[in-house]
């Protein structure tokens, strides 16, 4: 006769019933460590580092908790194999809740991860990678589906008051070196332009961010977070670089001579792009400009609705 003990099931307190009856907003996990497959253009997917928050309400009062463990392995699994897209989020959420056995109405999920893009060179021909800060919060409750999209995106401001300053100082360096210069031939100007001489002066320039958020309308396939991110840097004209030679260098000196701009000129043209995308039901924004010239930094909040 066998002496191995029997198998017991083992016990459960989760099911017992709460000291303290009461529905509870959300119960869920935070800072998970989890792959998430991005969609890419020829559909293969590409997958990255994410960390994810989980969570449903507890609509029972007497129940004493959740099922943690179900929505842990239902998301290890949905992340890694579907694309993230707005219906996949959709299941991914109808999926935990029906994971609680009628214990919970809704859920919420928060993506956050690297978005690698891989970006041209202004003028040499070379490329390299850039990664944009991306978190995603998607809230399923009574079948409906929100969506909100965060991102970041760092430029280069140059300051239109600095530039005017030191334009006006160039001239007055000018006017006083060739004072009773006569005549000025195109070639002595340009050599002198060229000189160390040359330059009296030179605006302030800093690096500067635009953080963005926006609630995304669920009837679109795609989340736009590639589009959104293309779509600022356009719209700035300055976003920092990744490869960059001497060519590159210049060339952004002369995006920047180009797109002179205050925190204020910044947050107005991001808030004219986004307020113009048909995917947009809402958006927030700020600008920083992490300044140069003082030890504090210029910001610009706005926020609007998109296009109905």
């Amino acid at each position: 006769m066998s002496s191995n003990p029997l198998p017991q099931a083992l016990p459960d307190v989760a099911g017992d019933t709460a000291t303290s009856a009461r529905a509870l907003d959300w119960v869920g996990m935070e800072r998970i460590a989890l792959p998430l497959r991005l969609p890419t253009p020829d559909g293969a997917g590409m997958q990255v580092a994410a960390s994810v928050d989980i969570g449903v309400d507890l609509a029972r009062p007497e129940a004493r908790g959740i099922h943690m463990s179900r929505l842990y392995l239902r998301l290890q699994d949905a992340l890694a194999v579907e694309a993230m897209t707005p219906a996949g989020l959709r299941r991914t959420l109808q999926d935990c809740i029906d994971s609680q056995d009628g214990l919970s109405t809704q859920a919420r999920l928060a993506l956050r991860y690297d978005h690698l893009l891989r970006r041209d060179a202004l003028a040499s021909g070379h490329s390299g990678w850039k990664a944009y800060p991306v978190e995603i919060d998607a809230r399923l409750g009574a079948e409906r589906l929100s969506l909100t999209l965060a991102f970041s995106v760092d430029y280069s401001s140059t300051c239109p008051a600095s530039a005017a300053l030191s334009r006006q100082a160039n001239a007055d360096h000018f006017a006083t070196e060739f004072a009773s210069a006569r005549p000025l031939s195109t070639g002595v100007v340009r050599d002198w332009i060229a000189s160390e001489h040359g330059l009296a002066a030179t605006p302030h320039a800093q690096r500067s961010r635009a953080m963005v958020s926006v609630v995304l309308r669920p009837s679109f396939d795609e989340l736009p977070v590639t589009d959104l991110i293309d779509a600022v840097e356009a719209v700035l004209g300055t976003p920092v670089q990744t490869a960059v030679k001497r060519a590159d260098e210049q060339a952004f000196a002369r995006r920047n001579a180009e797109n002179l701009m205050f925190a204020e000129d910044a947050a107005r043209r991001v808030a004219t792009v986004l307020a113009e995308d048909a995917r947009i039901e809402r958006y927030e924004l700020s600008v920083t400009h992490f300044e140069s010239l003082h030890a504090h930094d210029a910001v610009a909040r706005v926020a609007g609705e998109g296009v109905n």
